[in-house]
């Protein structure tokens, strides 16, 4: 049966607002991480072979030589298979001549379920790019956010994905162990990012949705938010730690809804720049005398 495809929430990265979105998978097939209501109330499903023809048809029908990107969809389509992939890879780059790219989110779990192999095949067929949420490099933090891995196994699926030569854009999120875990989590997830060595990074600033199990969790006084101050605190303690080798370049940026300041570099060329930005954010937000955690929740 072919449904209508935005009628439950669509969620893209902001580099993909002129992407043709393509819904491969609706939902979210872990949707356990306390910190997150994107997908909360959607029945996770993989979308048939013949609702991916219709959103391709009519992608075409519309605009065959406009489509230069295409973004495959929901939370992360990379759980579906290896050959269904490769075959929609297939019918994409046939479809649309002028396409450029495929990109995708992808949950550690998912890439973790494939080889490098695996991985290998799909860039070669197209696949040039995967958005992957690792939030934090921390064992504890990623435990208490029910991210579903460790802190190991949080950096392996990082590994595996560079490795491929697919190019991997990592989203961590600053404020994540609130007050408490601070520290840890800046240091670990620098280690983290160290290891895996992105191609790009995303800083995001965390917020409290409401229907997440984190603002439950703040609500009850079991969880110690960073002010913004401490938040910008934290992604200036990461990024001075994060070092980007053997002649690799990552591209730098904090221009999600959640940030507090827009920021944008390459490291390492960059780094004493944004660290010099964070810090006169970090005096200004200082100065802020009536932050309250709801100043950043979403609802």
């Amino acid at each position: 049966m072919f449904f209508d495809t935005y009628e439950t929430p669509v969620f893209r990265p902001p580099s993909e607002a002129r992407s043709f979105i393509l819904r491969v998978t609706r939902g979210c097939a872990h949707n356990k991480c306390t910190y997150c209501n994107m997908y909360r109330g959607v029945q996770f499903m993989m979308c048939s072979d013949e609702d991916i023809s219709k959103q391709i048809a009519l992608a075409a029908h519309y605009g065959k030589e406009s489509v230069k990107r295409i973004f495959l969809a929901d939370g992360d389509a990379l759980v579906v298979s290896t050959d269904k992939l490769l075959k929609i890879l297939h019918v994409l780059y046939e479809t649309f001549p002028n396409l450029q790219r495929v990109s995708s989110y992808s949950a550690p779990q998912d890439i973790l379920h494939k080889s490098v192999e695996e991985l290998i095949q799909l860039k070669e067929a197209g696949l040039k790019l995967l958005y992957y949420g690792m939030e934090s490099g921390d064992d504890i933090v990623l435990r208490a956010v029910k991210k579903g891995v460790t802190g190991a196994e949080a950096i392996e699926a990082g590994r595996r994905v560079t490795a491929s030569g697919i190019k991997l854009s990592l989203m961590i999120i600053c404020g994540l162990a609130g007050s408490k875990g601070s520290k840890r989590h800046a240091e670990e997830t620098a280690k983290a990012i160290n290891i895996i060595q992105p191609n790009m990074l995303s800083a995001l600033c965390l917020m409290l949705y409401r229907g997440s199990e984190l603002l439950d969790q703040y609500e009850r006084g079991e969880f110690d938010p960073l002010s913004p101050a401490g938040i910008m605190r934290e992604m200036h303690s990461i990024i001075s730690r994060v070092e980007i080798s053997n002649g690799h370049h990552c591209l730098f940026r904090s221009n999600h809804v959640s940030n507090y300041v827009q920021l944008a570099g390459t490291l390492p060329k960059d780094k004493a720049m944004l660290l010099a930005e964070m810090e006169f954010a970090i005096e200004k937000l200082d100065k802020q005398k009536d932050w309250d955690v709801y100043n950043n929740t979403s609802y």
